[in-house]
């Protein structure tokens, strides 16, 4: 792959859902005194993405250091969430890395080799956990338009990515990250974290 220096990828977080499983929006959940959403920004931040853009839905949320985007069809899935974030972005925006707010071990380093593997040329990289692609994922500007196309319904970039496979570079984040989301109380009690 070539060398491209094209710039910091935003970092967009997807936080609209009214959390149906778990009773209350995902965004406002805390763990150790601090929102999720808050928490998703932050680890955006650290890996160097700007801006930071929020998508919000069910909750309307205020949070320091990122633009926060209202999808007013936030109902509709997380599809209508992504199309929302990647239209809200500065068309100089070069890439841009996807992230969601109810995975509160996906960490800044997971981030950074996504940032590492666009930089080194990759133009969509998926973070992968025993070889399977979850989150977060990047992709570069190009392919925006194509990535929304195919976000419907609760899809997200899962279709966009199976769909481009061969452009697509997995980058193992086992040893610095967990994909693990928060669905159900039980899960948030598992993390010790508060409605």
């Amino acid at each position: 792959m070539e060398t491209r220096h094209a710039g910091a990828p935003a970092g967009l977080l997807l936080a609209a859902g009214e959390g149906r499983r778990l009773g209350t929006p995902k965004a406002l959940v805390e763990i150790g005194g601090t929102r999720l959403v808050d928490r998703g920004v932050r680890m955006l931040h650290e890996a160097g993405c700007t801006p930071i853009v929020v998508i919000t839905g069910a909750a309307r949320v205020d949070v320091a250091g990122a633009v926060v985007v209202h999808n007013p069809e936030w109902r509709s899935g997380m599809g209508s969430s992504l199309r929302t974030g990647l239209s809200a972005l500065a068309p100089t925006c070069p890439a841009v890395v996807i992230a969601l707010v109810d995975q509160p071990d996906v960490t800044a380093a997971a981030v950074r080799r996504l940032r590492a593997a666009y930089e080194a040329g990759a133009r969509v990289a998926v973070a992968t956990y025993g070889g399977r692609p979850r989150n977060p994922v990047l992709i570069a500007h190009e392919y925006f338009e194509e990535a929304s196309a195919y976000a419907r319904g609760d899809v997200g970039a899962r279709e966009f990515l199976r769909a481009r496979s061969d452009i697509v570079v997995p980058v193992a984040c086992d040893d610095v990250a967990d994909p693990g989301d928060i669905d159900t109380p039980e899960d948030l009690q598992r993390y010790g974290g508060s409605r």
